[in-house]
């Protein structure tokens, strides 16, 4: 309990520390805000959010419209840069959308947590669910990726990103897929304690 309060005060004290925690959200549309204000994207609203709690904190917009597990593999390095200290990996929807083979799913996602793990960057993983008419196998084959990684030591899972927000008119835009800033705020309240988790995570990685 004592170990737990310390951190937390660490959290509360952030803003006097040498430099804003500094997490890097790396995810397709979702993440990238399609269809909003800068203002209004998931970064924008979680970093306004922290700030709010008094917690120094800076969230880069690593999103990419119509990115892959494999196409944001392929550009990790440079979305993350050094001096990264936490990354919130959303990534998925795109693959499932397409019906890739969740191996190849898996492989990226996995590859994307153990690459970020080896540079001691704590990792929060942002579920995805499959369609229903995808099919049963392809649903349980595709959301073990996320579970099965969250069971690693050391990486946090939040078991679906759009949690309370899918398939709800009134929070997403036209296209029934990307949230409104309605629904991002929605996301943010869900999402908030397992960044706050990750965060803690970073000042005991990185006093």
């Amino acid at each position: 309990m004592l170990g737990l309060l310390c951190a937390w005060a660490g959290i509360d004290s952030a803003g006097g520390a040498d430099h804003p925690v500094r997490i890097v959200a790396l995810g397709d549309s979702l993440t990238a805000g399609l269809g909003l204000p800068v203002n209004d994207s998931f970064p924008a609203k979680l970093q306004a959010a922290l700030r709010a709690k008094g917690i120094a904190v800076e969230v880069a917009n690593a999103g990419a419209s119509g990115d892959t597990a494999s196409r944001g593999l392929a550009r990790l390095d440079w979305s993350v840069p050094e001096g990264t200290d936490a990354v919130i990996v959303e990534l998925g929807a795109n693959d499932m959308l397409l019906g890739i083979d969740p191996k190849l799913t898996r492989n990226a996602l996995t590859e994307i947590v153990h690459r970020l793990r080896a540079r001691h960057i704590p990792v929060l993983l942002a579920g995805m669910r499959a369609a229903p008419n995808l099919g049963a196998q392809y649903g349980r084959e595709f959301e073990s990726i996320y579970s099965d990684l969250g069971s690693e030591d050391g990486v946090l899972i939040y078991p679906f990103f759009l949690d309370g927000v899918a398939a709800q008119s009134n929070l997403n835009q036209r296209d029934g897929v990307h949230p409104t800033a309605e629904g991002i705020d929605h996301i943010v309240a869900g999402i908030l304690p397992k960044v706050e988790e990750l965060i803690i995570r970073t000042r005991q990685i990185k006093p």
